[in-house]
């Protein structure tokens, strides 16, 4: 074998499979068209790093893995949205507040991001309800899709969309950073 696949991770071995095909220069530019003006921030939170990509002056993304191909610059985050989060952590406020650009998703997935928003703090609801909030009562497994790619959780609160059942339901950075999500606000709720 020339080389052990178990050594490289996917993102290497797409770039040899484009190399040896002569795709490369196609595969950067593509790269290239999807983040020119990309940049990302980190914000240390109890629940694990943040990493705060943003588009100019727009949060983009919020990811708990580290971005590749993007550029690290400290303060891309403005000090608003830092104190913002500073503030959710500690359970002293309730809304973050960042002008959002959505790089990726279909419509539908947009109007399920942006109902999902006003979802109180501390408080959860059921999938059903959102795809009723969209106008799409039948639209309850698509509603779960949507919210697991959710480009900017905690900001758009994902988390605190729950089964009709009241079991805790599925998160994209894991079950465990949504269910410390939760007791995080519960906790803070109660404690005002």
């Amino acid at each position: 074998m020339l080389f052990d696949q178990n050594r490289f991770h996917s993102f290497d071995f797409c770039i040899l499979h484009f190399a040896f095909l002569g795709y490369l220069p196609l595969f950067y530019k593509e790269m290239n068209k999807r983040s020119p003006s990309l940049i990302y921030d980190i914000f240390e939170s109890p629940v694990g790093t943040l990493y705060l990509i943003f588009s100019g002056h727009f949060l983009a993304e919020v990811s708990f893995k580290k971005p590749v191909g993007i550029s690290f610059r400290r303060g891309a985050a403005s000090k608003d949205f830092i104190e913002g989060l500073n503030d959710y952590f500690k359970g002293t406020a309730c809304n973050l507040s960042a002008k959002i650009k959505f790089l990726e998703g279909t419509d539908f997935e947009k109007k399920v991001w942006l109902s999902i928003k006003d979802i109180p703090y501390g408080e959860t609801r059921p999938y059903k309800w959102v795809a009723e909030r969209i106008g799409n009562p039948s639209a309850t497994r698509a509603v779960g899709q949507a919210l697991s790619k959710n480009p900017v959780p905690i900001v758009l609160p994902c988390h605190r969309v729950i089964e009709s059942d009241g079991s805790i339901g599925g998160y994209s950075s894991g079950v465990n950073i949504k269910r410390r999500l939760l007791e995080m606000e519960y906790y803070a709720k109660i404690n005002r």
